[in-house]
């Protein structure tokens, strides 16, 4: 694993708790070009506002851990 990738995995880890309290959770995929690609699993995959979840959560926590990324997108 890369000192990014720890970052990242750190960045998710901080949130975790909150997604596993109501039944979900977030996996890293990928960086590519200052892009983050996650995959939201559990009752975060089917939730009807997991775009807020990706926005306010997960993309403000891997950004303020990495402020070069430049998104942080979904992916199934």
């Amino acid at each position: 694993m890369t000192a990014i990738e720890s970052k990242i995995e750190q960045a998710l880890d901080a949130i975790r708790p909150f997604l596993k309290k109501d039944g979900g959770d977030v996996e890293f995929v990928s960086i590519e070009d200052n892009i983050v690609k996650i995959k939201l699993v559990g009752a975060c995959k089917t939730c009807s506002i997991s775009h807020i979840t990706m926005k306010a959560g997960v993309e403000e926590s891997i950004k303020k851990a990495l402020p070069d990324v430049s998104k942080v997108i979904a992916i199934n």
